[in-house]
């Protein structure tokens, strides 16, 4: 008995100094929000007040002062994060994770970003505002680097905090614009396609632009735009790569909403803007809010890690976000070698030389190896890097970030600094790639759509999404439009503005080609916006989470029309009657919606796999050619891919795909959740967990990763949470809005926002995942921007002094 009591004191003990211990830890790791730090390199003191979500609102005399206040607090709150956004690029991830992803720091050393990078950096002013600015934020953050706690994250990899450079917010940047690029997914694989099929398989496939689609509609004023329009207001106020990078929980941009009000659409006669940027869901979240003010600045910004200058943001005179434009900024091409000296290749003048790139990639735990790519006049070469290009023949990637002059830094300092109309549109030419759809809207009434990007044009009949002929100069780029011609609606007569990622309408009689959402989103946007003229913020914050598909329904109608009812047993007949009454909405307690899903895989499988086969197959599922054809295919009554070239005896026709979708569909659901599909509700299959790199961890997935909680919405409605479809039957939400924001210009001080999880990527901080539930649940907080209020309700105070 007393050797049990001895044993029982000895384990309360132990449990006593390991809660100590925890307790040690979290105290030196976590962020600190308040108190004085010394920074010699200031002119003046900086005043940080952290409000109750651990934003922080940076109050000092000049703008050098603030941006290295704000690198500083970026850092201690996402240093692990801004370490792996500058490392992709760079090819640096096989350095902290290993060897498994050589592969992917060979794809990126290969799409030449870090040789693009040292061009823009050894060409850059060092006393333009924006270097100065830039390294004033660079030593803010490295002055944490030197002397703030290390995230327990370089613990647990091993790695070195070092110094950051203006080179790594290129990289970073370079990193994102390949993000966006839909090419890399879908112009091999449909090259793929028809070498393997024959062009007949691609009439089908909704290549081209659909005439009969929801466009983003032009719109220029008959007075010059480049000056302000006043009103009177009622109120003076790549697959293989990405797969690697999902695995990672690393940010990649999706798509998006947004919509900017004018004054005769809103009920107090004042502009309201609304963005929810759609981003690969992680942990931490993407976005860090912050809002910085000086006499002569102010801006409540949303930051990417490592980069100064917020890409969506606003202040009491102006509000902008952006969405992806999602246009066609890559070309690949066939390249020949000389069949008797390998180091050359063929051109329309003759045979010239490929330029090589030798790069030493760092192996965690292994040898560093050697990595050499060469190059062509178009870019370089992908053969055995990007695994979705195929054969022998070399092919070259002509890509518009790396080709043309990167301004991409300049232009958003230039935004961010806009006082008025004018001065925000000048800043936009600068922006070269990736596509953005730049979205404003003002306290004088204004509202506007740019699409911003460097559109560059083919030769007539040349279709940019297939694999070009780089030997005769035939196919190649013609010329970059001025940004004049991209489009763009200002101060419209309909009296809105918005975008979903779909279809520009033509420009000069031309439409652009582009990897464009389908029109789901966009049609039901207009539904809501066009009938109603007194919105409010607080309906704009309704919309925003509406989960109701104005297509799903339309597709549930043809395929009803060819089912074979004589097939079904009683309880699939009830079912199919119900999905012919269905909404379309995505409630997390709707059956008929986990159906209709369930139902599409297969329609798609049946349709589709037999001709592309396992892994042609599972590249399909992740393009956005897979949204766009859905719909289509459902309304065709014809089409070859029917056909199920695997049996021989007959051929199938739309009803036969459509019939065994429908019953294998019922079959899988039994089995997953029994007979009574009443049960077969969408919280079950309809998941999101923010995920952390380190999450992977088993041990530690609890303690780095936020959620998994049941979510409502779906593909493709405006509370767009995306996710591929698989065998599984599970529908794991991979992204989804980066942050839900609402600027109502009638009472811009109470404007709205939330962040999946929390502002802080530290685990030990209480902001790291404060907003989650918040988020789910969707409800908003104050963006704040009243000093008086701010200083009355702040949680902490943290301050930099000179000396």
């Amino acid at each position: 008995m007393i050797r049990l009591k001895k044993i029982a004191v000895f384990l309360v003990m132990l449990l006593g100094i390991l809660i100590l211990l925890f307790f040690i830890v979290t105290g030196l790791l976590k962020p600190n929000y308040e108190g004085n730090i010394e920074f010699n390199s200031l002119e003046k003191e900086v005043s940080i007040y952290y409000d109750t979500y651990g934003i922080p609102h940076i109050y000092g005399e000049t703008q050098e002062d603030v941006y290295k206040a704000l690198g500083y607090v970026h850092a201690q709150d996402r240093l692990w994060q801004m370490e792996l956004m500058r490392r992709i690029a760079a090819g640096k991830l096989s350095e902290v994770f290993g060897e498994d992803l050589i592969a992917t720091d060979k794809f990126f050393l290969s799409l030449d970003i870090e040789e693009a990078t040292k061009k823009t950096v050894a060409n850059l002013d060092p006393k333009s505002t924006v270097v100065k600015l830039s390294n004033a934020y660079i030593e803010g953050v490295n002055k944490f680097i030197k002397e703030g706690p290390t995230p327990v994250e370089f613990y647990l990899t091993g790695i070195e905090k070092k110094d950051f450079k203006i080179s790594d917010m290129y990289n970073t940047m370079g990193y994102m614009a390949f993000s966006f690029a839909m090419a890399h997914k879908t112009d091999p694989l449909l090259t793929n396609i028809k070498e393997k099929l024959g062009e007949t398989y691609l009439s089908d496939l909704e290549i081209n632009v659909d005439t009969n689609t929801v466009w983003l509609k032009n719109y220029k004023p008959p007075i010059s735009d480049t000056l302000q329009i006043k009103r009177k207001l009622k109120n003076t106020v790549a697959t293989t790569v990405n797969k690697a990078l999902e695995k990672l929980s690393l940010p990649l941009f999706e798509g998006s909403n947004s919509w900017v009000l004018s004054p005769k659409k809103t009920k107090k006669g004042a502009v309201l803007f609304a963005n929810d940027p759609h981003i690969g869901f992680s942990q931490p979240s993407v976005w860090y809010e912050a809002h910085l003010k000086t006499p002569d600045y102010e801006k409540y910004g949303y930051h990417l890690g490592g980069i100064p200058f917020p890409l969506l943001g606003h202040n009491r005179n102006l509000a902008y976000g952006l969405t992806m434009f999602e246009n066609d900024d890559v070309d690949f091409y066939y390249e020949k070698t000389n069949p008797t000296d390998s180091t050359k290749y063929k051109t329309a003048t003759g045979w010239e030389s490929y330029s090589y790139v030798s790069k030493t990639i760092k192996i965690k735990g292994e040898k560093d190896i050697r990595f050499t790519y060469k190059k062509t006049k178009h870019g370089p070469i992908l053969n055995g890097i990007a695994k979705q290009v195929r054969g022998e023949k070399p092919i070259s990637m002509s890509w518009t970030y790396t080709l043309c002059e990167n301004k991409v830094l300049d232009a958003f300092y230039k935004i961010s600094t806009a006082n008025n109309f004018k001065e925000f549109k000048q800043a936009l030419p600068g922006i070269h790639a990736p596509g953005l759809n730049v979205m404003y809207g003002d306290v004088e009434g204004n509202v506007a759509w740019f699409a911003s990007a460097k559109i560059h044009t083919l030769p007539d009949g040349i279709n940019s999404k297939m694999v070009l002929d780089g030997t005769k100069g035939k196919e190649e780029r013609l010329e970059y439009l001025d940004f004049s011609k991209n489009p763009k609606a200002i101060n419209p007569p309909w009296n809105y503005v918005y975008s979903a990622n779909n279809q520009p309408d033509s420009v000069e009689g031309k439409l652009y080609p582009g990897y464009y959402l389908p029109e789901n989103r966009a049609k039901r946007i207009t539904q809501l916006l066009e009938p109603k003229n007194d919105w409010d913020k607080e309906q704009v914050g309704t919309m925003m989470l509406d989960v109701t598909s104005a297509v799903n329904p339309l597709v549930v109608t043809e395929l009803g029309k060819v089912v074979d009812v004589k097939l079904l047993n009683d309880s699939q007949i009830e079912v199919l009657d119900l999905l012919k009454e269905w909404k379309g909405d995505y409630p997390i307690d709707s059956y008929t919606a986990t159906i209709y899903h369930r139902w599409i895989y297969y329609f798609i499988k049946g349709t589709f796999s037999d001709e592309l086969e396992e892994e042609l197959f599972s590249e399909f599922l992740g393009t956005h050619l897979l949204k766009r054809i859905i719909a289509p295919m459902a309304a065709k009554s014809e089409s070859v891919w029917w056909d199920n070239i695997t049996t021989t005896n007959r051929k199938e026709t739309k009803q036969d795909i459509i019939n065994s979708a429908f019953v294998a569909a019922w079959n899988s659901l039994e089995k997953d959740f029994g007979k009574d599909y009443k049960k077969w509700t969408w919280n079950k299959v309809h998941t999101l967990e923010h995920e952390h790199p380190i999450g992977k961890v088993k041990a530690l997935r609890s303690f780095f990763n936020v959620g998994p909680f049941p979510v409502p919405g779906t593909r493709e409605v405006i509370n767009n949470m995306g996710f591929l479809y698989n065998n599984t039957g599970k529908y794991k939400v991979t992204s989804g809005p980066s942050t839900r924001r609402i600027v109502d210009f009638s009472d811009v001080e109470n404007s709205m926002s939330i962040l999946p999880t929390g502002q802080s990527g530290n685990p030990f901080s209480p902001h790291y995942q404060d907003q989650a539930e918040m988020f789910v649940r969707g409800e908003f907080r104050k963006m704040m921007l009243n000093k008086k209020e701010i200083q009355e309700t702040s949680k902490s105070l943290l301050i930099f002094s000179p000396n």
